[in-house]
């Protein structure tokens, strides 16, 4: 019980922040019809009920007039005036698709916000830079706000909505099913109601070995939608990395990976059908058995002549709606423990999210009204507490070009991703220049979908610059040959080259105009001409600009005027 209550808990801190956001209003009245409509079918259930009752008397009596007038108009019975059934399915008809069509509605509104929600606290001071380095086990952001979200939203009006009918049906049938059941005498004690009675075991019975049979399927559908995202994900790293696998002969290997994930994915969906077919054997076979099981315990009293025919058929469709409404868990096991691994995932995520946030920020960055660059006693760590620059102090002017050099592995890059203010994991300061703009080159430049335009203005908006300066910063980079290629959409990090990409990121640089710009490699890919010609034109376009890079060749070092360089975990000058 007390997980199940930790569990509700869990599912209302991530439902609750919608209903009281900015359209809770609007929310509310979407859900408030849905309920209205839903309620009405519950009604015209009651009404079919009594309507079913006087239709099946009228062919025991085998009344013509009344069986037509029950169909295409209406006719006065012992129930009150009762309309046709023409009229009652119209109506129905209509309550239903609109009861469907506004609660799709408030599902696409309810999944948008949570997504714009989610997608917030993911970006928000980087925690998804935090997560990705600090927490292995939250696998698959990317279906977990893109699938799982779905799922928690439509299981949540589906079960939510599905469970108010079955109460609502079952306070509206039980007074139905009491007034028809009559009494039976058992062991000399007389029992009111007695079919109320026999429902209600018959739905407790099948409850509880509904959930012992199904139990198992709680951890595999969780385990289930983790394999699945980890086989959709190896097979996105390989169309990712298609060049890389091939130059290295690596198919093999990679089928043997691929396999062994979707090995995995089959074992565990054997697994479910193994568990599935235990339950849908009980739950069938408990289906299958109330089709008939009201007739049997209502059959006594029709033979005595306590109740006609259509009595008889209104006992045994109350005492299903009963049955049906109290067995409502054993007819939406599967969809519970699916939305129950859903919701485990989505909170974890959601957890993991708020421990990277919470953690810190690691070395501080800081804008002040400064003219230079500090590190003020930056210490840098691993993920694991390995101590990769300690204590560490500089200052680097305005207008400077400064070198940052060491042996591979000393902490070069790390370095470039404090400075840039997004290392979760160490201690110190940065300050840097207000108001100062600054660009980040990395050694593997990114490349977002959409035009090649959009690719060479990014991160800034593409409408900022004219065409005239966009096909200029191009040439310049050495791509003119992609000019008529601009408004070409495409997935330019596997168009193009290693040495095109870096060379989309100095038509950036010669865009942008940056006070500061940063490169971490960011010539690795091109030769050792292009290398200076890249350096050379920097300096002839950005003649303010400040320059700070990360190189390992020592030809790097003739376009930089001073350099910092790593020694045992020191950072020094020469």
């Amino acid at each position: 019980m007390r997980r199940l209550g930790s569990f509700l808990s869990d599912a209302w801190a991530l439902a609750a922040p919608y209903w009281r956001s900015e359209e809770r209003w609007r929310a509310r009245f979407f859900l408030g019809i849905v309920i209205v409509l839903n309620l009405a079918l519950v009604a015209m259930n009651v009404l079919l009920s009594y309507w079913n009752r006087e239709f099946f008397n009228t062919l025991q009596t085998k009344d013509a007039d009344a069986f037509w007038a029950l169909l295409f108009w209406w006719r006065d019975t012992e129930s009150g005036p009762m309309p046709g059934f023409i009229f009652i399915a119209v109506l129905y008809i209509l309550v239903a698709v609109y009861a469907l069509y506004l609660r799709q509605a408030l599902q696409i509104r309810w999944r948008a916000w949570m997504t714009r929600e989610l997608l917030d606290r993911w970006l928000e001071d980087r925690a998804y830079y935090r997560v990705a380095l600090t927490d292995a086990a939250t696998d698959n952001p990317d279906q977990r706000i893109a699938e799982d979200l779905r799922l928690f939203v439509d299981a949540s009006l589906t079960l939510g909505l599905g469970l108010m009918r079955s109460v609502v049906t079952l306070f509206s049938f039980i007074l139905v099913l009491w007034a028809l059941s009559g009494s039976v005498t058992v062991f000399g004690l007389r029992i009111p109601g007695y079919m109320v009675w026999i429902a209600l075991l018959y739905a407790v019975l099948g409850t509880v070995l509904a959930h012992l049979i199904g139990r198992p399927l709680i951890g595999l559908n969780y385990q289930q939608e983790r394999v699945e995202a980890d086989f959709r994900f190896a097979l996105m790293r390989f169309r990712e990395n298609v060049e890389g696998i091939a130059l290295y002969r690596g198919e093999a290997g990679e089928k043997r990976r691929l396999g062994e994930r979707f090995q995995a994915l089959m074992d565990n969906w054997w697994a479910i059908m193994v568990a599935t077919k235990r339950l849908t054997f009980f739950t069938a076979g408990y289906a299958q058995v109330a089709i008939v099981f009201p007739f049997v315990v209502a059959a006594p009293r029709f033979f005595n002549g306590a109740i006609p025919l259509g009595g008889l058929t209104q006992t045994a469709s109350a005492f299903g709606d009963v049955q049906g409404a109290l067995s409502w868990i054993v007819d939406n096991y599967a969809g519970l423990t699916e939305w129950r691994a859903t919701v485990l995932r989505l909170t974890g995520f959601r957890t993991a999210i708020a421990a990277a946030l919470a953690a810190g920020n690691g070395v501080a960055a800081r804008a002040e009204a400064r003219p230079d660059l500090a590190l003020d006693h930056v210490t840098l760590t691993l993920p694991d507490g390995r101590v990769l620059l300690r204590d560490a102090s500089a200052r680097i002017g305005p207008g400077e070009s400064v070198l940052i050099a060491g042996p591979s592995g000393a902490g070069k890059s790390t370095l470039f991703r404090a400075l840039a203010g997004i290392w979760p994991f160490g201690t110190g300061q940065v300050r840097v220049p207000e108001g100062a703009s600054v660009l980040f080159l990395p050694q593997r430049p990114y490349l977002p979908l959409g035009t090649l335009r959009r690719a060479l203005c990014y991160p800034r908006d593409a409408a900022e610059f004219t065409a005239a300066e966009v096909a200029a910063a191009l040439e310049e980079a050495g791509l003119g040959h992609l000019a008529d290629r601009l408004d070409e959409e495409g997935a330019w990090d596997r168009q193009l080259s290693g040495g095109e990409q870096q060379r989309v990121a100095l038509a950036r640089a010669l865009l942008v105009k940056p006070d500061w710009l940063f490169l971490d490699e960011a010539t690795a890919s091109l030769d050792p001409e292009a290398e200076a010609e890249f350096y050379t034109l920097l300096q002839q376009k950005l003649p303010g600009t400040t320059l700070v890079s990360i190189a390992h060749r020592p030809a790097v070092a003739e376009y930089h005027g001073r350099a910092l360089r790593f020694r045992d975990g020191k950072l020094s000058e020469g």
